[in-house]
């Protein structure tokens, strides 16, 4: 692929994957393609099911500002903070170099910079930590493991994560989720799903006290193994916070389109 269609593939697997993740949390979530913009809304305090994505191609400076106050007007008419993900490789020339104070402009602020990646690697063999052993997630208090992990890493309350995940039927099912064990402890957690001919992988996540250690590189590897073990899928796609980019090339993973993510300034 060219760097504009990985870019492209990117959100596309973004507004794919979370349809799926959204309407498995509500099904009356708020779930729309307008054009310009992918809504993926539960209205959760489990902020990551509240996403905004920009998707038109090639977008210049007029429209995108346009559509910055159209996402800042949507998010605040939410009861719970979300993020708005603005692919930059979407954008322009004029574009990229305007979307930053036009995103202030419209009272947006940014919160953290990621990155889209993807591969064809699949397989990748069965991993072997020395450390670990792995545990797909079946049960409700597994489940509830993973979200704690993924709150700890990323700094949300236990609540606020367990109201994200817990209870649901399709992580222990559909979802390729598995937990890394230190002896009886998780220390790590990541997910594949299929979407759109894909492996997606998901809310990767290492216990702070337990970080740069190959832990998380391992379970995202047993996530990938075992999807792909399920599914036959040979391409996988992901977005990576700062923390892990360096880690999913190792993998195979390339990256294509800078990510920014903002939220709405109250």
């Amino acid at each position: 692929m060219t760097d504009c269609a990985e870019s492209i593939e990117s959100v596309e697997q973004l507004a794919t994957a979370w349809r799926t993740l959204v309407l498995d949390r509500d099904t009356d979530a708020d779930v729309r393609d307008l054009p310009g913009i992918a809504v993926r809304w539960v209205d959760s305090r489990f902020s990551f099911w509240n996403c905004l994505a920009l998707t038109d191609v090639g977008a210049g400076a007029e429209l995108v500002r346009h559509r910055l106050n159209q996402a800042a007007d949507i998010m605040r008419a939410k009861k719970h903070p979300g993020y708005l993900w603005l692919f930059e490789d979407l954008l322009d020339d004029e574009a990229r170099s305007v979307f930053r104070t036009a995103a202030e402009r419209a009272g947006l602020r940014y919160a953290f910079p990621g990155t889209g990646m993807a591969g064809d690697l699949l397989p990748v063999p069965d991993p072997v930590h020395p450390d670990l052993t792995f545990v797909r997630v079946s049960t409700d208090e597994q489940l509830q493991a993973y979200a704690d992990l993924n709150s700890r890493a990323y700094g949300f309350p236990l609540e606020d994560g367990r109201e994200g995940l817990v209870g649901s039927m399709l992580w222990k099912s559909e979802v390729y989720a598995y937990l890394a064990l230190r002896g009886d402890t998780p220390v790590a957690c990541a997910a594949t799903l299929e979407a759109d001919g894909r492996l997606f992988v998901a809310f990767v996540a290492t216990d702070p006290q337990w970080q740069r250690r190959g832990y998380g590189e391992a379970v995202t590897r047993k996530a990938l193994y075992e999807g792909h073990q399920a599914t036959g899928l040979t391409r996988a796609t992901l977005h990576a916070t700062a923390a892990g980019a360096p880690v999913y090339p190792r993998i195979g993973f390339k990256p294509n389109s800078p990510i920014h993510f903002y939220n709405v300034e109250n």
